[in-house]
């Protein structure tokens, strides 16, 4: 990496040389050029070279003037962000015209079609009872613009996210513009106003053709729902929880409606449904309600929850957060980014176009706090340390192991330095979430040579001084190479080493995180502390409300490969605009866990780990606790995922994605009979088909 500057400077001297030589040559063009260049003296600028091969001058033009812009995709068409969108566009038409052909004719290919839950459920009696409110996660709802730059001249009120996401390739660079918060404060920059779509439309569809609340608001409307009893609390899921109450005042609207929905409901009290980051955003929503105003709650006191929640149906709730969360921020990629890096390497990298597209992605995602709330929760004693973690021995090919394949090892098997599992291969180590080379996730802990004082690195000339990034900004750019190398000279990070990396490398942005959100696990929950509202969304530094009646569920898909640990290597010397890190894509098998493309998976949901997702409900929710002090009815319910059968089922009415379960027709009905007055226990309690109860007693946490 110190190779490189030297070769930066290597080339600066070559080119001033080229320079000096070009001028000489100049000194002797013939005597029409020199008489030319005596008219235009130093406007005169080179358009070309004659027939002799001599340069020409034109005079009187100013060089600057007559100099060409350098093309930049992301300054004009971006044709190729534009070709990807229009190609999805079409193929979303052509995909939703086929279910409109009659009904007899997709039947005689697929056979008769599943009947709708809702309509079914009608048909048995069941009708509205309870209101409801949608609560919806991260990047799915709408967001519109309300006050913009130049750049944004007509867009007012129209949607920068969600839709057909025009504004992408027409005025990439200002939509990048205004879909970025300011770094410092994590709030709209000086001139730009972005605002959340409101009403059932903000999240019904995420683009044309591609539901996400859609299907379940149409099975509600089958039992008579209609917006005067559903409700979809849109908010700015940008910005921290905590921010979209000073800002927007979303927090004291969304109390507001609930209690509207209650009083014009023959006062039946509602069902809440959060969708994934939307199960910590009402968390948060709950502890605020209920704190005094000076510690910047609503000062509606204890047992408001109580009056007015029956239920609250989470769905694909990261509780304890996902490990792709910090891949994002660290390196902007994820499996999908890795697995392209790897088939067209230094596309996505290079300056080519003008593209630099994971740059500019992690220069907007970064100023987006809420992505922080989902950083891993709970540290070693949840995700597991440099030796072992509650998942240790999952198989990803679906067998069921025998039963002394599953036993915990009392003795390490140690080959080569390689820790070894029960079936001869290296142990995944997943507690080890972050590994530089193959070799850190395998070897022992005892066989690491790790140096973890990049604390303590002088930085020295940051990288910004060496290389020219145009348009994009990172943190990175301030570190030094040195500082970069110190980094991957630590070997491995389990969770709270993570978030030491990244206060290290990010520390605006991780300063934000700090002063909103919280990823620890409460000693004591008395302590006054906890009151602060950055506790409120973290379900280990916080308790449930104290509403005995109230029913919580954790409902989520299981049986797709999810994201949890990962292999990093640093970048390639050539690299100049400059994301150091990135997923070791020739990282693969030859492991006990199932290691693809430099990324370790568990089960879950495709985004959200089982643990993440059912730890909650399964042991600290699980009766009278510390965390669930008045003995509040938590239900676990597993969807196992099945894909479409064919292709005229769409994204599949059993599918266990973490958005698309919200097509799953079994989750559906436990919605609509929950929201028809129906308890968990009437489902039938807990429905459970994952490993979840053995990596659940694999958690030693005081209750």
């Amino acid at each position: 990496m110190l190779r490189r500057r030297k070769q930066g400077n290597d080339e600066d001297g070559g080119s001033k040389d080229r320079q000096q030589q070009q001028e000489d040559g100049n000194s002797g063009s013939n005597g029409e050029n020199s008489k030319q260049q005596q008219q235009g003296g130093k406007d005169s600028i080179k358009i070309g070279k004659d027939e002799k091969g001599k340069s020409s001058m034109v005079p009187g033009i100013p060089v600057r003037a007559r100099e060409k812009p350098k093309w930049r995709c992301l300054d004009t068409c971006c044709w190729l962000i534009g070709y990807m969108c229009v190609m999805w566009w079409l193929f979303l038409v052509l995909y939703n015209a086929v279910p409109s052909l009659p009904q007899y004719v997709t039947e005689a290919i697929t056979g008769p079609l599943p009947e709708l839950p809702g309509t079914r459920l009608a048909r048995e009696g069941l009708r509205v009872k309870h209101p409801v409110v949608f609560v919806p996660g991260i990047v799915t709802g709408g967001l519109e613009l309300w006050a913009g730059r130049p750049c944004a001249e007509g867009l007012f009120r129209k949607r920068l996210w969600g839709g057909t996401f025009g504004e992408v390739y027409k005025r990439p660079l200002c939509w990048l513009e205004h879909m970025r918060l300011d770094n410092e404060t994590g709030l709209d920059p000086a001139g730009i106003r972005v605002r959340a779509v409101s009403g059932l439309v903000a999240a019904d569809y995420f683009a044309p053709g591609y539901f996400v609340w859609a299907v379940l608001i149409d099975n509600l409307a089958r039992l008579g729902y209609e917006e005067k009893s559903m409700h979809m609390a849109s908010y700015d899921w940008r910005l921290s929880f905590q921010n979209t109450e000073s800002r927007d005042k979303s927090l004291s609207r969304l109390k507001s409606t609930i209690e509207l929905l209650v009083s014009t409901n023959n006062n039946e009290k509602v069902v809440v449904i959060p969708h994934s980051m939307g199960a910590l955003y009402f968390l948060h929503f709950m502890k605020w309600v209920e704190a005094p105003i000076s510690a910047g709650g609503a000062g509606a006191g204890e047992g408001w929850v109580a009056k007015h929640i029956k239920s609250v149906m989470n769905i694909g709730g990261p509780f304890l957060g996902v490990p792709k969360a910090f891949a994002g921020l660290f390196s902007a990629e994820a499996k999908d980014i890795a697995v392209a890096r790897a088939v067209a390497p230094g596309v996505l990298d290079s300056e080519l176009f003008g593209l630099q597209t994971l740059q500019h992605i992690m220069s907007v995602t970064r100023t987006w706090d809420a992505t922080m709330s989902m950083l891993p929760r709970g540290g070693e004693a949840i995700w597991g340390d440099l030796d072992s973690s509650p998942e240790e021995g999952y198989d990803c090919s679906g067998k069921k192991p025998k039963v002394e394949e599953v036993t915990e090892c009392q003795e390490k098997n140690i080959t080569d330095g390689k820790e070894l599992g029960p079936h001869g291969k290296p142990m995944a180590h997943y507690g080890r979430m972050v590994s530089f080379g193959k070799d850190s996730v395998q070897k022992a802990s005892s066989a690491l040579d790790r140096k973890i004082d990049f604390k303590n690195i002088d930085k020295q000339t940051p990288v910004r001084e060496n290389v020219s990034c145009g348009d994009v900004w990172t943190e990175y750019h301030e570190m030094s190479w040195e500082s970069v190398q110190a980094v991957a000279d630590g070997k491995v990070y389990t969770s709270s080493g993570m978030l030491d990396v990244l206060r290290f490398v990010a520390p605006q942005m991780m300063k934000r995180a700090d002063a909103n959100w919280a990823y620890e696990i409460a000693d004591d929950l008395s302590d006054p502390k906890y009151q602060h509202y950055k506790y409120w969304s973290n379900p280990l530094e916080s308790t449930l409300p104290n509403a005995p009646d109230m029913e919580i569920f954790c409902m989520y898909g299981v049986g797709i490969l999810t994201e949890r640990s990962y292999v990093y290597k640093l970048s390639s010397d050539n690299d100049t605009c400059y994301i150091p890190f990135r997923i070791d894509a020739s990282a693969e098998k030859d492991s006990e866990g199932c290691l693809k493309g430099g990324v370790h998976f568990v089960d879950g949901d495709e985004t959200v780990p089982v643990l993440s997702a059912g730890f909650m409900c399964a042991k600290p929710w699980q009766g009278k606790t510390r965390f669930n002090p008045s003995n509040i009815s938590s239900f676990t319910r597993e969807f196992q995922h099945a894909p479409p059968a064919n292709l005229l089922e769409g994204r599949g009415t059993q599918s266990g994605s973490h958005v698309d379960i919200m097509g799953n027709f079994a989750l559906i009905e436990d919605v609509l009979r929950v929201a028809a007055g129906a308890s968990g226990r009437d489902l039938g309690g807990d429905r459970v088909v994952s490993n979840l109860p053995k990596w659940s007693e694999r958690i030693k946490l005081k209750l």
